[in-house]
């Protein structure tokens, strides 16, 4: 497990104090409905739950002879107990009590990445009212493209956070799901209903079926939300880099006093944070995958899925949290360069109006294939001598039958793109 990287919530979720917490949680439901179902005596219920205690070392120094968790802890709990210790785990299986454990510290660490998730988006979203005239250019191919406002792609950003939200909500709904079915799931020994008030106890859903195990297509989709939200970091981590390189620099990471970019060139101020958020995407996606191929298991039950899970399920909500925390510290600190934005707008001499003047010769009765010829031309000239578009298309007499040289200038101001671009910002609710 990456613990380095653990808050202190994370941590406690994942601890071997809280899943042993939780375990007992699930057996103390479980005794009590088979007292409210008549099953158990009450007594007997009053001695467990004052004596049920454990510890985590001695569970752990029991479990080197049973080479079973779930016995090393009953029996732990036995030793408090007493003679009425028989009534906990009564009619169940190991994966009742372990599947059911999970899914509340799944639901716990959800709650946790949820708040971040909102946190986040809205850090991204005051980031765009700030930035919504901030011009720069935009690029497809890495080429340049046409003019954007930073405010732009930082909406863009947060609407994709916003859908994260979403699909997060589900993936936490799908995996709060307990099973008390017994082995191989046929409630051969505990009757569905018991089942039902156990979940409710616990608020969560009772699985409608299972086998001895609640079935891993839940947890698979959980941690394939787990690996969409890396991606959609990593999607962010990676235009900050790129605004952050030399040639580009249109925005940069806080650099801290002291902090240090090269051990050999002292110059160097580095994409530390965000080239981590890649690497952590892509261990995100390793896990994800993982997670799929736990859901084909042999028959009923086999525990090809166990082992990892205990890596994997603490390992991806430790980074997520954590880049989150870390990532809407960057944008709330991060260095951005109008000046530059708009040095760069300028770097083409103008091509980046080249769609305007196709359209308005369009419009003034050119051929769509006759007004892309006019202007291409007129475009590799400026590619090729650096001159300037406006003044180079007001020496083109073929074009100048079509324009007036007020209606060429008309079309290189960019402030007409937040026309439309205001309209989006409507859209979005970002006033």
């Amino acid at each position: 497990m990456i613990e380095r990287y653990q808050t202190k919530d994370m941590k406690r979720i994942w601890s071997d104090q809280n899943k042993y917490d939780t375990w007992l949680r699930v057996e103390l439901a479980a005794v009590e409905v088979l007292v409210e179902e008549g099953i158990v005596p009450k007594s007997s219920y009053e001695v467990i739950k004052d004596k049920a205690k454990f510890s985590v070392e001695r569970t752990l120094e029991i479990e080197k002879t049973t080479n079973h968790d779930v016995i090393a802890f009953l029996t732990n709990l036995a030793e408090n107990i007493g003679p009425d210790s028989r009534y906990i785990h009564m009619g169940m299986t190991s994966s009742d009590l372990l599947d059911t454990s999970m899914a509340l510290q799944c639901k716990e660490a959800g709650e946790i990445i949820l708040e971040r998730l909102n946190i986040f988006k809205e850090c991204l979203r005051n980031k765009a009212i700030e930035h919504r005239e901030t011009f720069q250019i935009g690029r497809s191919h890495g080429v340049h493209a046409e003019p954007i406002t930073f405010g732009l792609k930082l909406a863009l950003w947060s609407e994709e956070i916003g859908r994260n939200i979403e699909r997060w909500n589900s993936a936490v709904d799908t995996i709060s799901t307990g099973m008390i079915s017994g082995a191989v799931g046929t409630y051969q020994h505990l009757d569905p209903e018991i089942e039902k008030k156990v979940c409710k106890k616990l608020d969560l859903e009772p699985a409608s079926v299972s086998n001895q195990v609640i079935q891993r297509d839940r947890h698979a989709y959980f941690l394939n939300i787990l690996a969409m939200i890396g991606c959609t970091i990593e999607k962010i981590a990676i235009e900050i880099r790129h605004m952050q390189r030399t040639e580009v620099l249109e925005a940069e990471e806080y650099f801290s006093k002291g902090q240090k970019g090269s051990s050999a060139m002292p110059h160097k101020r580095n994409p530390i944070l965000t080239e981590r958020m890649t690497g952590f995407a892509r261990l995100l996606r390793g896990n994800a995958h993982t997670a799929m191929e736990n859901v084909a298991l042999w028959h009923e039950r086999d525990i090809s899925h166990s082992s990892i899970e205990r890596v994997i399920f603490p390992d991806s909500t430790t980074m997520v949290d954590y880049m989150l925390i870390k990532m809407t510290n960057l944008m709330n600190n991060l260095l951005i360069y109008p000046d530059n934005m708009k040095k760069n707008l300028n770097l083409t001499n103008g091509l980046i109006f080249s769609q305007e003047v196709l359209l308005l010769l369009i419009k003034k009765g050119a051929t769509r294939e006759e007004a892309y010829e006019l202007v291409q031309k007129n475009a590799m000239k400026v590619w090729q001598e650096k001159v300037d578009f406006n003044n180079l298309l007001k020496t083109d007499k073929d074009i100048m039958n079509y324009l007036s040289e007020s209606e060429v200038d008309s079309l290189f101001d960019i402030s007409k793109i937040m026309k439309n671009i205001n309209k989006v910002y409507e859209r979005l609710g970002l006033k």
